[in-house]
């Protein structure tokens, strides 16, 4: 059942959502609504998350990127606005090196071109080895929560619980698929310094995936590029700060598209 893969709707110029790790297409469903009233807004599920887990052989950001290229071509799309949540940012990169005659413009949705650290990359390895142990619902009980920042989350319950919903079911390959992947990312900060498109970056104050100083380093890369602080804000702005960060994608596009 391919077509369960994606959501298409409305129409107009297109904006492409690409989910982060152990998500799926399903938490940009009602951000997106509002945005379906002026642009054709697709949403991916990426190799190996919902329902897009048959025969995964290679969870690569660049194989990733391959598979977002494949579904677009299928799909007609022959240019858009990709957006990326964390891991999904992190294909979007792949993508750009690649594929950048097809973007009008690039989201770094709570993401970076940056590689992992070292300290990232060891704590990747710790995570995969305690998976590998003690399974994806056991890790599911303490990833989801502090990627939220901690005022947000009992009004967030329910968002929350979503997250844990989605992740668990996603198959343990997947999850250690992916965190390898992660960990072996190339840095991409030369795609964004070589951007003939313009670039959105988007980060949480309180972003513990992403920090400060990191955003700092890479958001005057681009040769055009804006930007969007958000105080009291996690890693998780489409549940914790969707309008104003449905805002910032909006009028990112309408300066785009005119």
């Amino acid at each position: 059942m391919p077509h369960t893969t994606y959501t298409d709707a409305g129409t107009g110029d297109t904006l492409v959502f690409l989910h982060g790790f152990a998500e799926n297409k399903q938490v940009w469903a009602d951000f997106k609504k509002p945005l379906q009233q002026k642009f054709r807004t697709i949403a991916l599920d990426l190799p190996g998350f919902g329902n897009n887990t048959s025969s995964v052989s290679d969870y690569s950001m660049e194989s990733m990127a391959n598979h977002v290229k494949l579904q677009l071509d299928k799909l007609g799309v022959k240019k858009c606005i990709l957006i990326g949540h964390s891991m999904g940012g992190y294909v979007s990169m792949a993508f750009a090196e690649k594929y950048s005659n097809m973007l009008n413009g690039l989201c770094l949705f709570h993401s970076s071109a940056l590689p992992d650290t070292d300290e990232k990359k060891e704590n990747r390895n710790k995570t995969i080895e305690f998976v590998e142990k003690h399974g994806v619902e056991k890790f599911m009980q303490s990833f989801v929560e502090p990627l939220f920042f901690t005022d947000n989350r009992e009004k967030l319950r329910s968002k929350i619980d979503l997250m844990k919903k989605i992740g668990t079911a996603t198959p343990k390959e997947s999850i250690t698929g992916g965190l390898a992947a992660m960990r072996d990312r190339k840095d991409r900060t030369d795609v964004l310094k070589t951007a003939k498109f313009p670039v959105l970056f988007i980060f949480g104050k309180e972003d513990g995936a992403v920090p400060m100083d990191k955003a700092l380093e890479q958001c005057h890369l681009p040769n055009n590029s804006m930007v969007y602080f958000l105080g009291q804000t996690g890693h998780m702005g489409m549940f914790e700060r969707p309008y104003e960060t449905r805002k910032a994608i909006e009028k990112f596009a309408e300066t785009i598209y005119g």
